[in-house]
């Protein structure tokens, strides 16, 4: 008898899955009728359907749901065609946004929670939610504890809109908040801050940088912003001029301005490859007995710090 009714379930939830998928909407009081069992039992077919859904969307991607359909009175299929994240992609995003302490924890918390709940199937994600919440749990907010994110989406459009951003920004070398008027070209992130690349507009301003007339804008850490207008005044940046921010990317390892250097140096470490992902403009010209001889272009004066902060590792050739 038990064996019996468990094969009625498997057939009628078979049925009526492929009812779904071939279009039909489901009336749960007609199908209790048909198939002579109550109506919680087919709210409960309909559960399984879900949870099966649910789980397939992890093997093909696609993301098919069934839901209530108020104007038809009854259960349809909905298929979003939206790729869905991988239970270990999710958990590798949530690890990568931990470790890189940008935001406050109420930002850092309620971003995991979203990204957890809209992107891993309800049966997985407490196990994901396990694997990081004591990571969560004493997770340290940078110490200027700033919420920036609208900030810094009104920056990405005045970017995207090549429109002038008027700031009053925080300076630390003085403690003083100086007003600028800025051609903003992309949002830059490294080591736990956001910057806005961007080319000062005032000639008088730029007299007192390190390369007047250069063709790399200044940097400012997007946090330290105080105000921000958007304007409603368009910059031109000719193409063949045009601010390339791969290229950008690669010289600026440590977010200080300054001119283009050449510098050449010896590797004595064990991983050269965590040299050559540092720097990655960086060039091996020659290996002789574990002794790398190297040279890589960067930007500023950030690579000196970073060169004493390696020891005995890494010598400057003269």
């Amino acid at each position: 008898m038990e064996e019996e009714m468990k094969e009625d379930k498997i057939g009628r939830v078979l049925q009526i899955y492929a009812k779904l998928t071939d279009g039909y909407v489901i009336n749960k009081a007609e199908e209790a009728q048909r198939y002579g069992v109550n109506e919680r039992s087919i709210q409960r077919d309909i559960d399984d359907i879900r949870n099966f859904l649910d789980t397939d969307s992890e093997r093909t991607g696609v993301v098919n749901t069934v839901i209530y359909d108020r104007q038809k009175k009854g259960y349809r299929l909905e298929t979003l065609y939206k790729m869905r994240l991988k239970n270990s992609e999710v958990l590798a995003l949530c690890k990568i946004l931990l470790d890189s302490r940008a935001f406050t924890k109420k930002e850092m918390v309620g971003m995991l929670d979203k990204l957890i709940t809209c992107c891993v199937p309800q049966s997985n994600q407490k196990l994901v939610r396990d694997l990081i919440i004591n990571e969560e749990f004493h997770y340290v907010e940078p110490r200027h504890k700033s919420e920036f994110l609208e900030k810094m989406w009104e920056i990405g459009q005045a970017v995207r809109e090549a429109r002038y951003v008027e700031m009053d920004y925080f300076r630390t070398k003085d403690k003083a908040v100086v007003h600028r008027k800025v051609k903003p070209v992309a949002i830059m992130f490294s080591e736990y801050y956001f910057y806005l690349t961007a080319f000062i507009d005032d000639e008088d301003i730029r007299k007192g940088f390190d390369v007047l007339n250069d063709s790399f804008p200044t940097i400012y850490r997007i946090d330290r912003i105080k105000s921000l207008k958007v304007l409603d005044e368009r910059f031109l940046i000719p193409y063949s001029s045009r601010f390339e921010e791969g290229e950008f990317r690669k010289r600026i390892q440590f977010m200080y301005g300054g001119k283009l250097r050449k510098i050449t140096f010896e590797y004595t470490g064990n991983d050269v490859d965590a040299i050559l992902d540092r720097l990655p403009t960086a060039q091996i010209l020659h290996e002789e007995n574990g002794v790398y001889t190297m040279n890589a272009e960067v930007f500023g004066s950030g690579i000196d710090m970073w060169i004493r902060s390696q020891g005995d590792k890494i010598k400057v050739c003269k």
